[in-house]
């Protein structure tokens, strides 16, 4: 299996407002770029999209490092799933989940590949999260150029 670090996040001017999403994939020498955008969204669905579109750009199943400094991404991925699974997409609170139809996205996609799942503080120097903004920042723009 290949192994790929990958670097995620997401950004939004106002929660809800316009968003953006960026990823940073490296596998040994090759790295690969990605951004995008979406009006009206939230913060959370621009994280989650950039996890997303990351996983969905692996051409086959790869040993993945993710980083994200979304916990909602990380405890959501690896603790929350399986009880939303279980009960039917439905909190404890018998809520529906929120971006059930990204999480369940998610779960599909990133069964390909051997994922782990880890967190890293937002803003605080780390290159690869700071990469990740970076290209989070151009996905909004790329959306208010429209």
């Amino acid at each position: 299996m290949d192994k790929v670090e990958i670097f995620t996040d997401g950004a939004c001017k106002g929660n809800p407002g316009t968003g953006g999403w960026g990823a940073w994939l490296v596998a040994g020498e090759a790295q690969k770029e990605m951004f995008g955008g979406e009006l009206n969204t939230t913060n959370n669905r621009m994280e989650l999209t950039a996890v997303i579109e990351s996983l969905k750009a692996l051409k086959r199943p790869c040993e993945v490092v993710l980083h994200t400094d979304s916990q909602y991404v990380q405890k959501g991925i690896s603790e929350w799933i399986h009880g939303w699974k279980r009960k039917g997409w439905v909190t404890s609170t018998k809520e529906p989940v929120k971006n059930a139809d990204l999480w369940q996205a998610l779960d599909q996609i990133q069964a390909t590949h051997k994922v782990d799942w880890r967190w890293v503080r937002g803003h605080n120097g780390h290159p690869g999260n700071e990469k990740a903004d970076q290209l989070a920042n151009m996905g909004v723009e790329s959306v208010r150029r429209k």
